[in-house]
């Protein structure tokens, strides 16, 4: 009965179906209809502002405020290097210095107040830029870049300074990049490189240097931003940016914190509509990390499991380092889409063969076995003692002649093969520089994607030189570990693109008549009652046993009668966290006696223990299931997150939970459930059977739908045990406790 009130039995009846944030009945909404802000129900943003940036990457005129000529001044090979690079992207470079009438030749003005025309983008070459933003409003300048430092990263004055920087941008009308940040987005990238290419997000210039230099391997680079602190422009802007860019494969970041949760989210939603690949560094595992990339930045690095459940949720494919950040985002930026999910492994040893196949199977990547009719197809070329299951092992000798490439060939020909993978630990030519060329020769005329590693510690060789590195078509990797990762986050970006559908779409926009009701029962600055948290369940049409609130003997017994026996009693206050441990719950209690003898003793602990009680709870004894806990958390960066695991007493021990940021859809609240190590629990085993799936994910669906209609009210949600009984039974929560902002 939803909103029941004290002391009225309540049914256990299974709640009505809701709709799930993320479904999609219809299509995608944009905007609203009468110019309202698009926001959901708990007022976050549904779509972002996306800066248009070209004035930023290819503007018209540029002022570097604080330009140079005098030898030996920093600034000077700062404007220099400003200069070659106006020219390469066509624009009118004009200094401003209040002493110097000229600068490498051209007309220089005093400030920016006396530029002679429009500035689309202004470099802030001095200490303190705070004033030169003030000015740059009369210039009509549409984007800033301050390279000082001294700001958030060095502390509470430094982060008081930053805010007022981007108060004066926001005044003024510009759009800032920085402080804290330097020259890589004017960097000299090469011309004669064509296919899709990487933009590249930094928040330290120096962790991008290896990203930069795929480009003397032959992978075309498009775009270098570093954020700095980002006072203002931050790095979700730039990935919405960047999706839509026609010449943009992938995207790589670097990232030590986020500005803000919702924001990157938009942006990675955006990405994921594009089908546009996000590869991301997310620096902050550690304390360590996180407490060197606050000095750094001046950034929350967020609480780390939250942030990969975010980015896992909205497809960024998160990677450890930056090797393999740069592998993993040079293969998805070129690589088409693939045709099969299958990998086959390829080598001319059967030891390099299985060493690899542990390694991928352990990764996760699905390594098919080949069909009889395949395997009879091969042993044409290759010996009957060898295997060719998959691995391939080729025994060496057929890659010297014409049987190598028949046997690639008959490979990439199978339906059930999308990637080919060669592992060469180390070259040995000739033969090593026969199978490159068939390797290369295959992977131009097939549309499924051929790997090599190539792992030669030397890296000399003309086989990996010139053959490899000069194929747009061949992913060339150095070590295993790099192209499993690659690969592995190649399948899985197409897997999760393909069946993408935006939970923003449909997040709700309205309060839900639960809301209101909710609404009445939140105490602020207060833990809730067990009684009070059940009754917030009940409001949004999540199971909760029968039971009573009484406060007699004789009314525990006739609650008793009422809910029908066996029955449970508990005592119920606002300061109960751990009843379990405080001898304040009695189980399968069977006859009037008992019950009367029971909430003797509930009351005598709580005396005894000072603790204020509400009643005691008189409670239906539910059935045996699957014990689970469903919650929502607070998260600096995100808001509420929901969170789902394994429940019961050893919750705090077994630590199996996952968690996901609100909205979501019914699809992602069942792939929480596979990210968790008792999963099998949920399927029946020794005996037991499955467990009613379908009620849990929609009681996540409904504790989803709390957290966003009373996150600013509810600061804390924990139903445990939440016991999901056998299949077409449901799930009931037994206890909750909920705490309220």
């Amino acid at each position: 009965m939803l909103g029941s009130t004290h002391g009225t039995l309540t049914t256990t009846s299974r709640p009505a179906r809701v709709v799930a944030c993320g479904e999609r009945p219809g299509p995608a909404v944009h905007g609203r209809a009468d110019g309202a802000e698009d926001v959901d129900v708990s007022g976050r943003p549904l779509r972002s502002d996306i800066p248009d940036l070209d004035r930023l990457f290819r503007p018209e005129t540029v002022a570097v405020v604080g330009a140079s000529d005098a030898e030996g001044r920093p600034n000077t090979g700062i404007t220099r290097q400003l200069l070659a690079w106006s020219e390469r992207v066509g624009a009118r470079l004009h200094p401003v210095h209040p002493t110097r009438t000229s600068v490498f030749g051209l007309p220089c003005h005093p400030s920016v107040r006396d530029l002679p025309e429009r500035v689309d983008l202004a470099v802030l070459l001095v200490g303190d830029p705070l004033p030169v933003l003030a000015e740059l409003d009369g210039a009509k300048a549409a984007f800033a870049v301050a390279f000082a430092g001294g700001f958030a990263e060095t502390g509470p004055a430094g982060a008081a300074a930053q805010a007022d920087l981007a108060a004066a941008a926001r005044r003024s009308g510009v759009r800032l990049l920085g402080p804290n940040t330097n020259l890589n987005a004017f960097e000299h990238f090469r011309e004669d490189l064509d296919g899709p290419a990487i933009a590249l997000i930094t928040q330290s210039g120096h962790q991008g240097r290896p990203v930069f230099a795929l480009q003397e391997l032959g992978i075309r680079l498009s775009h270098w931003v570093p954020t700095g602190n980002e006072a203002d422009l931050e790095c979700a802007d730039f990935i919405s940016y960047f999706a839509a860019r026609p010449e943009v494969g992938a995207i790589a970041a670097y990232v030590e914190g986020l500005k803000d949760g919702r924001s990157f989210l938009l942006a990675a939603d955006r990405a994921a509509r594009h089908k546009v690949p996000v590869v991301a560094v997310k620096v902050g595992r550690t304390e360590a990390g996180a407490r060197t990339a606050a000095s750094h930045t001046g950034k929350l690095t967020g609480a780390d499991d939250v942030v990969d459940a975010a980015m896992r949720q909205f497809g960024v494919i998160r990677v450890d380092s930056l090797d393999e950040l740069q592998d993993t985002a040079a293969l998805l930026a070129r690589a088409r889409p693939p045709k099969a999910p299958g990998v086959a492994v390829y080598s001319i040893s059967g030891g390099t063969g299985a060493h690899f196949a542990d390694l991928a199977t352990a990764a996760g990547l699905p390594l098919p076995g080949l069909s009889a009719a395949k395997q009879d197809e091969l042993h044409q070329w290759i010996p009957e003692y060898l295997s060719v299951a998959n691995p391939v092992d080729c025994g060496g000798h057929p890659v010297g002649d014409e049987r190598g490439r028949k046997i690639i060939d008959a490979l990439l020909d199978d339906p059930s093969v999308g990637v080919l993978i060669c592992p060469v630990p180390g070259p040995f030519p000739p033969m090593s520089d026969r199978l490159v060329r068939d390797l290369v020769a295959a992977a131009e005329r097939t549309d499924k994607l051929v790997c090599v590693v190539w792992g030669s510690p030397v890296g000399t060789e003309d086989a990996y030189r010139t053959m490899l590195l000069g194929s747009s078509r061949v992913a060339t990797f150095r070590t295993f570990s790099n192209c499993i990762t690659a690969v592995r986050a190649y399948l899985a970006h197409h897997r999760f693109t393909d069946a993408y559908r935006s939970p923003f779409d449909t997040a709700p926009r309205t309060p839900s008549p639960s809301a209101r009701k909710a609404q009445e029962l939140m105490r602020p600055g207060e833990q809730l009652s067990e009684h009070a948290a059940k009754q917030l369940l009940r409001a949004y049409g999540i199971r909760v046993p029968r039971e009573q609130l009484v406060t007699s003997a004789a009314a525990a017994v006739r609650a008793a009668g009422l809910v029908g026996y066996p029955v449970v009693m508990k005592a119920s206050g606002p300061q109960l966290a751990h009843k379990t441990e405080l001898g304040l719950i009695k189980i399968g209690l069977t006859s009037a006696s008992q019950v009367r003898d029971a909430y003797r003793e509930l009351t005598d602990i709580a005396r005894y223990e000072g603790l204020p009680l509400d009643g005691i709870l008189v409670c239906q004894l539910v059935g045996r299931g699957v014990e689970m806990v469903v919650g929502i958390s607070p998260d600096s960066l995100f808001g509420p997150t929901v969170t789902v695991g394994l429940g019961g007493a050893l919750v705090e021990v077994l630590h199996d939970t996952a968690v996901a940021v609100p909205p979501f859809g019914e699809h992602h609240a069942r792939a929480m459930l596979t990210e968790l190590r008792g999963r099998a629990l949920l399927d029946g085993v020794r005996g037991a059977p499955p467990a009613d799936v379908d009620a849990l994910v929609e009681t996540v669906l409904r504790v989803q739908r709390m957290s966003l209609e009373l996150g600013g009210a509810l600061a804390e949600l924990d139903i445990n045990p939440l016991v999901v009984l056998e299949r077409g039974q449901g799930a009931v929560a037994l206890d909750a406790l909920a705490f309220c902002h």
